[in-house]
């Protein structure tokens, strides 16, 4: 493998994206729950890169612990994802604030309050949008800048095509837009900046390095998958998510009725004891969650439920006791490299296309 040049910092792969973020590379490391631990975090950026954590299914104190574990291996800049709609949402914007995390990203809608507060506090804010209208709006509120997660996208993801939407959102919102939903290789990094993107954002990928703390039984499971071997359903939390398919998701995607609606309820009193959350946080969540969303309490249940599952297959290694959320990318992955050398990769083989292309274009109009 070739290693990208010293020179490439301030070269063709040098994008806005890469002076806002205060990183080498234009490439993201996103924040998958039980997943984005500070081992990984700090190796993306370490590498050039931005790493995220994910702080949704920490405790408070556990993502304290996280940060100061991540600026304890590395002085480079990184980035928490957070929930909006979090019972301690308020105090992890403190801990952002005061620990000069430089960016908070949102897998749900942030709120126009919330980005503001992390701006005032030196924060950079980017949500994840999965439709044109959805930038514009966010952009409005002046968040820094935004991923576009198109369908092959893992875990939560949107209809429309990572092909068709990255153009659209580049050319609606002036800020810098990420891509993300199929992306693993220097060529897709190149095809997302001829789309208008400023780079591109991965989870699987990411998920599938050394650096991960996913039990290997498991991430060999993910390398047995083929391109056709995941599916977006909604009988996980109610929302649309791709995952492998297993014989769970199947048993899932047929259960219904009082016992599916309990075994639901039964996880999310264990996530609310994993997580730290009052028993009022938790009903405030499930009301409000059940007033936005438009969903029953069924579906509320499930939603709290969804973690458990991801947390039974990523952290216990029970995958025929979990759900594994990937992107359709996974089915194109065979191999666990460092996070190191899959950065290297990406932007060797991203230079090594953009020379090609450049050779072979047209010096006039045709």
């Amino acid at each position: 493998m070739t290693s990208p040049s010293p020179e490439s910092a301030s070269g063709p792969l040098h994008t806005r994206a890469c002076a806002l973020f205060g990183v080498r590379y234009p490439i993201v490391q996103t924040g998958m729950g039980w997943v984005a631990g500070p081992r990984l975090v700090a190796a993306t950026s370490a590498a050039g890169g931005l790493g995220i954590l994910a702080s949704a299914t920490m405790t408070y104190e556990a993502l304290t612990s996280a940060v100061a574990e991540v600026k304890d291996r590395t002085d480079r800049p990184f980035g928490v994802n957070i929930r909006s709609d979090h019972a301690d949402a308020a105090r992890i914007v403190e801990l952002l604030v005061r620990e000069r995390v430089a960016l908070a990203s949102f897998a749900q809608a942030p709120t126009e309050r919330l980005v503001k507060t992390l701006r005032d506090g030196g924060v950079l804010t980017m949500p994840t949008v999965a439709a044109r209208r959805h930038a514009e709006k966010v952009a409005a509120w002046g968040v820094d800048a935004v991923i576009a997660q198109g369908h092959e996208g893992g875990g939560h993801t949107g209809p429309v095509a990572t092909s068709l939407l990255l153009p659209d959102v580049t050319g609606a919102v002036d800020i810098p837009v990420l891509g993300a939903g199929g992306f693993k290789d220097g060529r897709g990094l190149v095809a997302a900046l001829a789309w208008g993107a400023e780079g591109i954002a991965m989870g699987t990928r990411f998920l599938l390095t050394r650096e991960s703390t996913v039990p290997d039984a498991v991430k060999a499971r993910y390398l047995q998958a083929g391109l056709a071997d995941t599916v977006v359903t909604t009988a996980v939390d109610g929302y649309p998510q791709r995952v492998i398919r297993t014989s769970l998701v199947d048993r899932l995607e047929r259960g219904s009725g009082p016992v599916a609606f309990m075994r639901s309820a039964a996880n999310a009193w264990r996530l609310r004891r994993l997580t730290d959350t009052s028993v009022g946080a938790l009903v405030r969540e499930g009301v409000a969650m059940r007033r936005h969303s438009d969903l029953s309490w069924r579906q509320v249940a499930m939603a709290a439920n969804a973690p458990m599952l991801t947390r039974a297959a990523l952290v216990q290694g029970r995958p025929e006791a979990g759900v594994l959320p990937t992107g359709q990318v996974v089915g194109a992955i065979d191999s666990l490299p460092s996070v190191a050398e899959v950065i290297e990769g990406v932007v060797a083989e991203a230079l090594e296309t953009l020379a090609r292309l450049a050779d072979v274009a047209p010096k006039e109009p045709v």
